[in-house]
């Protein structure tokens, strides 16, 4: 599978081969789907989870920086509901940074034991100092000394110095259990559009796409071709 002097025919050939949709597929009906989108993806959600998908609740967050170059990352929903999908993150992270200029994101769910997709777009608004709080007061104490150590991304270049701050961190939160980096957000997807996407052998994917003109306006739906 050499890609040497342009000869990457064997990778071509190797990706072609494997399997796609192996299946058993799930079915879709889009006819019968509900009128909200987020009692739909709810139920996939479910679906995914019960059928054994790794980390259904595993998303990609897809962003703008200012250079107009997209970025994206996994992280994993927080929350779904009226308002939207939820995510948190460090304010001064490259999305959180990306975020604060260009206030949307774009989410892709993707579950390939069932053959399904989501897709996910809208604006970014950012949650009060006290929802976001709360979100980072519920993690482990593992994940807040790492929020605390606020240096998410920066290049690393002594790896016993990040050992020294992340212990440094964690005895922080023993003596302060309430501590809470004030750059801690909690994000929410306001959606405009949410697609479903149900796979087909045969490549005649099901599509359903909801969208609505306002965040007070109601859901419209229809079909797209595969």
């Amino acid at each position: 599978m050499s890609t040497e002097n342009g000869t990457d025919g064997g990778v071509r050939e190797w990706l072609r081969g494997l399997e796609v949709f192996a299946g058993p597929l799930a079915e879709f009906v889009p006819e019968e789907a509900p009128e909200d989108p987020v009692e739909l993806f709810l139920g996939w959600l479910r679906e995914a989870v019960d059928a054994g998908v790794p980390e259904a609740h595993a998303m990609t967050v897809s962003t703008v920086g200012d250079d107009g170059v997209p970025d994206a990352r996994v992280l994993i929903v927080k929350n779904v509901d009226a308002r939207g999908w939820q995510f948190a993150g460090y304010a001064e992270s490259p999305k959180g940074r990306q975020l604060g200029g260009r206030p949307a994101a774009a989410l892709t769910f993707y579950w390939p034991l069932l053959g399904r997709q989501v897709r996910v777009r809208g604006p970014v608004e950012a949650a009060s100092a006290g929802e976001s709080a709360a979100d980072l007061l519920a993690r482990s104490a593992s994940a807040r000394a790492e929020v605390l150590m606020g240096r998410q991304s920066e290049r690393l270049d002594d790896v016993a110095e990040r050992e020294r701050e992340f212990a440094s961190a964690l005895a922080r939160l023993a003596a302060e259990p309430e501590l809470v980096s004030p750059g801690w957000t909690l994000y929410t997807v306001r959606a405009t559009s949410v697609e479903f996407w149900q796979a087909d052998k045969d490549r005649l994917h099901t599509r359903l796409r909801y969208e609505r003109t306002g965040p007070d306006a109601g859901w419209r739906r229809h079909r797209l071709w595969p």
